[in-house]
């Protein structure tokens, strides 16, 4: 049985992502600056802050995801813990861009405890959001259709953040950035607690597991693992989004030292993320025609090409800089919706392999190579910073300037074809996507047992 959901349930939805991601994007594309050129630490400081932080904020999500799987309201076991975390999330994502008047040592200790709390905080938040995709319908291409609609507010909200942020703190800050984050991050925070609410209230859950089913962590993680799509995803993942930190990470540094005009950031990011949030937009029907794994692997191939332009073309050509990233983010949005709902996906194949369904598991185990990847992405940014003795809110050395565009460009790319030299080992096609979903709809109309399925091994 198809299960379409409306416009409102779909862009409800959607506004969780944009909620989110006003602190996420902060995170990739400005966290490493913060750090290092407003609040006072070193490359290696947050480059060690990020990894230490990140891998303990990875371990926690499956366990989030866990606990996602056991929560049993009248409102189902993902949605309402976007209602109980919205307001901690937004006073949180302020405190974490707040550069208190103390003395060093206790800035280090508040920038532990703060980025500590964030990290926390987006997991119990987010990995209960993501597991929505997979039981708001069983439908295979409304689930690319919802994340469609997630990542364009997604993307829109890295719209924000990445072209106005910056003008933002300049703005409010007035020559104080201190001041300038602070309340340009207390203004997103505000959007981010609403947002929260609006998806809560909009969403319905309609995928249950079989009221038979018993808790059993135990087999739970041993269907995980013996899961080869979910075990293929999980190194996607931490690959994809490596590159995503480390690019992100460093493109404002790129235009500030190395190109020479920090305010070319904004229209940088202002253009790759239109482009992006069309290849978002064209995802779908693109990828109902081609598949998902082709689509992403031919995404992840061109954005790591185009990663490359940097080292290519002189730092003074900013033109066409502008249009390798416009040409980059179009064919990396194209991946975007793709990842989401192949959690929803690898969550379905499970359940036909076994018979049990542990969607909060499942995406947490995923959102788990998520953070890791991030983590592994922002610390390697930082440590290559130190490694090339690149020096805050100085004139760089040429050995500094080369380290800058070699993380932008090479390093970053070589992430991007991890991604996809992975994906060529994803076994569920389109074909068999649409195997499962049908026959999975049909187990559920009894909660029978589960058939003898072919494997995809």
């Amino acid at each position: 049985m198809i299960q379409k959901l409306t416009f409102a349930e779909k862009f409800g939805y959607g506004l969780g992502d944009m909620a989110a991601n006003f602190i996420f994007q902060a995170m990739l594309a400005l966290q490493l600056s913060f750090y290092v050129d407003t609040f006072g630490l070193t490359a290696a400081q947050a480059g060690t802050l990020f990894l230490v932080v990140g891998l303990i904020a990875a371990v926690f999500n499956p366990i989030m995801g866990v606990i996602a799987d056991r929560t049993n309201t009248k409102w189902g076991k993902f949605r309402p813990w976007l209602l109980w975390t919205a307001l901690p999330f937004g006073i949180i994502g302020v405190l974490t861009f707040t550069t208190p008047n103390i003395s060093p040592s206790a800035k280090i200790i508040y920038a532990w405890t703060t980025y500590l709390l964030l990290r926390l905080i987006y997991a119990v938040n987010n990995v209960p959001y993501a597991s929505l995709t997979g039981v708001l319908t069983g439908d295979p291409d409304e689930r690319t259709s919802i994340a469609s609609y997630r990542q364009i507010f997604a993307n829109s909200a890295g719209f924000i953040v990445q072209s106005l942020a910056i003008p933002m703190v300049f703005f409010f800050g007035r020559g104080n950035d201190a001041r300038g984050y602070q309340i340009t991050m207390g203004l997103l925070s505000v959007l981010s607690v609403l947002f929260f609410i609006i998806a809560f209230a909009t969403t319905k859950e309609r995928i249950q597991p079989d009221p038979q089913q018993k808790t059993d962590l135990a087999q739970d993680l041993k269907d995980l693992f013996s899961n080869r799509p979910w075990v293929v995803l999980f190194l996607a993942t931490t690959f994809y989004f490596a590159a995503l930190a480390m690019r992100g990470s460093v493109m404002l540094p790129y235009f500030k030292y190395v190109a020479g005009n920090e305010k070319l950031f904004s229209w940088f990011n202002g253009f790759g993320l239109a482009a992006l949030i069309f290849g978002v937009a064209v995802s779908t029907p693109i990828s109902v025609r081609l598949g998902k794994r082709p689509l992403f692997i031919l995404s992840m191939a061109l954005s790591g090409l185009f990663c490359l332009a940097v080292l290519v073309l002189p730092p003074h050509a900013t033109n066409a800089i502008v249009v390798s990233e416009v040409l980059r983010q179009f064919f990396f949005g194209t991946s975007g919706p793709l990842l989401w709902a192949m959690m929803g996906d690898v969550a379905d194949y499970g359940e036909w392999k076994t018979g049990r369904r542990a969607t909060g598991t499942v995406t947490a185990a995923v959102v788990f190579a998520l953070w890791l990847g991030l983590a592994l992405g922002g610390a390697i940014a930082g440590w290559l910073f130190s490694f090339y003795e690149y020096a805050a809110n100085a004139v760089q050395t040429q050995r500094a300037l080369d380290g800058i565009r070699l993380t932008a460009g090479l390093y970053s790319a070589l992430f991007f074809f991890a991604t996809a030299i992975c994906l060529f080992f994803y076994p569920i096609s389109r074909k068999i996507n649409k195997n499962i979903s049908d026959e999975l709809a049909g187990r559920r109309l009894n909660f029978g047992p589960p058939a003898t399925s072919t494997s995809t091994k």
